[in-house]
């Protein structure tokens, strides 16, 4: 029996149709058979308040902290906010970052991000500075689709080359997961 690859798809958006969410389904879409992945919102996430940390995780916060540790490796969907990550994704890094048993640490993880002009560059420039501190081993390769709405229709990607580029990230973030595992002893 071949036990799946679990993949985890954080949106750094809230919103409803937002373009990075249905990123997010596409990956699934797209993911090889041997690849589950769940999609995680972070509208259920408070902002980070080091007194609320010394009460104890919120719920939100225990359950999010939960699916990264459980998942295989993490797929970070980004929208570009004035040229840098959501507020949102920062603030769920911050909660997901914290203490010795961090589960990013060294979580291998992929960048994606439907945006603007740039297609998501500065955000996904950011971000990678934000998971090098946290140890998170960000792959090379990363999705960028620039004026996001010109490759939609009906809530759905249409851009054959965008597709292609998603499906090649997961997959590249699948081998990864697998020559991770090899690696490590038994």
């Amino acid at each position: 029996m071949v036990v799946p690859i679990r993949l985890l798809g954080i949106s750094g958006s809230l919103r409803r149709d937002s373009y990075n969410t249905r990123l997010l389904h596409v990956c699934r879409e797209l993911a090889p058979d041997d690849v589950e992945l769940e999609i995680r919102r972070l509208g259920a996430i408070p902002l980070f308040d080091r007194d609320l940390e010394a009460e104890g995780y919120p719920d939100g916060v225990v359950a999010l902290r939960d699916a990264i540790r459980e998942a295989d490796g993490v797929l970070l969907a980004t929208p570009e906010y004035n040229w840098s990550i959501s507020g949102v994704m920062k603030n769920a890094i911050d909660w997901a970052s914290r203490g010795k048993d961090s589960p990013l640490d060294h979580k291998p993880t992929a960048l994606l991000s439907a945006a603007g002009r740039s297609g998501g560059r500065r955000a996904q420039t950011h971000l990678r500075e934000v998971l090098a501190h946290n140890r998170v081993a960000v792959l090379d390769d990363a999705v960028q689709i620039a004026r996001a709405w010109e490759h939609f229709e009906d809530g759905r990607l249409v851009t054959e080359e965008h597709r292609a580029a998603i499906r090649d990230l997961v997959q590249t973030l699948r081998a990864h997961v697998l020559d991770r595992d090899r690696a490590e002893p038994a």
